[in-house]
């Protein structure tokens, strides 16, 4: 390889991972969003939330076809005008709307304000798609597939917790309690941060040169459906889990903790919601240190198995049992679900790169599959709420594990492919 197509595979890896910490940021602004939505309208708190992973019903699969259309680079640029027009959407709902009255739900009336922010959502979910559709096929092709594939995603993962851990943390400062008072106003930095980073990206993306391994190319024929895979169908269900998992973990913990109402909860809900992120962070940063060595499948079933662990001990320890924490005592529990980040970190890449092992032309198919899928990270969450709900916030965390569950039965049996009689090239 010569120095130059080394320079731009460098830039390439660079470039992509620099993409995979945009999607986080954009996504982890539903949580501590539908806190400040969820306080004049208790039934909304999850729908900026389910709003964002909708558009990936809807996307997910028109995003692979971009790809094979207009390249990786393309695609990423659109999705990066998308975010922004998404952004200003959600930051519109601060400045008109909140006294226009359109629909009554729950016998609460609902404002304009509320339609518009839950449309910035959705716009932005189809941003994200797009970029998750860019970055995940890219990284593992860029690595070589297996485990260096799988050690480049984690790599681009880390970045991706890193501001997965700064989007709750400054909500969570700049609003500190939520009251009647608290809008979209309050967070509207955090909007104005994110346009400004899209529009950085924008530019330095169209700069730099991408490899373009569909672009251009006679597309393959196609005999048969990435889902004629077993594995490829079981890692499209364990993409489903794993997304509402990822979400519902913070989230819910968000939720919990601001709800205990005393001073500056929602900023300590911020704060361990950010602890979650940021240990995400850790357990991606370790898992691309060791995962040119270590199997992705063994790696997959400790950490479904250690979560499991961890959220059952959570669920049965006494709200009695409590840590001083700013002044305030917290319940302990709420220290311990955070540490379930270390072990959702490399289920995303984990996942990925097993279900796509051995699809060959069908890769790009099946990312577009994954994406739809990602929809899950809306509806699991929604799920887990209405459960909260009626049952308690940590009551609602059996829902996880039961999705834990499955994963760790995907990463022990169901990642086989016993379909290798089928032809990929």
């Amino acid at each position: 390889m010569t120095e130059t197509n080394k320079n731009g595979k460098v830039i390439a890896i660079i470039t992509m991972c620099f993409i995979f910490a945009m999607i986080s940021f954009v996504t982890n602004m539903g949580a501590p969003f539908g806190n400040i939505w969820g306080f004049e309208y208790p039934f909304a708190k999850a729908w900026g939330n389910l709003m964002n992973f909708a558009a990936y019903l809807f996307m997910g699969i028109p995003a692979g076809k971009m790809l094979t259309k207009y390249g990786y680079k393309k695609t990423a640029l659109i999705a990066l005008i998308v975010g922004i027009v998404g952004l200003c959407f959600q930051y519109l709902s601060s400045l008109v709307g909140a006294g226009t009255y359109v629909f009554t739900y729950d016998s609460i009336p609902v404002a304009l304000n509320l339609v518009i922010y839950l449309l910035g959502a959705f716009i932005c979910g189809f941003c994200v798609c797009m970029l998750n559709t860019v970055v995940n096929p890219m990284l593992n092709l860029l690595g070589g597939g297996g485990n260096k594939g799988n050690q480049l995603i984690q790599v681009g993962g880390t970045l991706n917790s890193l501001t997965g851990t700064l989007t709750p943390l400054l909500a969570g400062i700049l609003v500190g309690t939520v009251t009647a008072e608290t809008s979209m106003g309050d967070v509207a930095p955090l909007l104005f941060i994110g346009i400004a980073v899209f529009a950085i990206s924008f530019v330095i993306i169209s700069r730099v040169t991408i490899p373009e391994p569909t672009l251009g190319k006679v597309s393959p024929k196609y005999e048969r459906s990435p889902l004629a895979f077993r594995h490829c169908v079981l890692g499209v269900i364990a993409i489903f889990f794993y997304v509402g998992i990822e979400i519902g973990i913070p989230m819910e913990l968000n939720f919990y903790v601001t709800d205990l109402g005393f001073e500056g909860a929602a900023a300590i809900g911020g704060t361990l919601a950010a602890a979650y992120w940021l240990l995400m962070m850790i357990g991606r940063a370790c898992s691309s240190a060791i995962s040119g060595k270590v199997s992705t499948k063994l790696q997959l079933s400790t950490v479904s198995a250690v979560a499991i662990l961890l959220l059952v001990v959570a669920i049965f320890m006494p709200e009695s049992v409590t840590i001083s924490f700013s002044g305030h005592d917290v319940p302990a529990k709420a220290f311990l679900i955070p540490a379930c980040g270390l072990c959702t970190s490399i289920m995303w890449g984990g996942i990925f790169n097993l279900s796509v092992e051995g699809l060959g032309k069908y890769t790009e198919a099946a990312s577009g599959i994954f994406m739809t899928m990602v929809v899950g990270g809306g509806v699991m969450p929604l799920l887990q709420e209405a459960i909260a709900k009626s049952a308690g916030p940590i009551f609602s965390y059996w829902l996880v594990i039961a999705m834990l569950a499955y994963i760790l039965f995907y990463a022990l049996v169901g990642c086989k492919n016993v379909n290798q009689d089928i032809k990929v090239d």
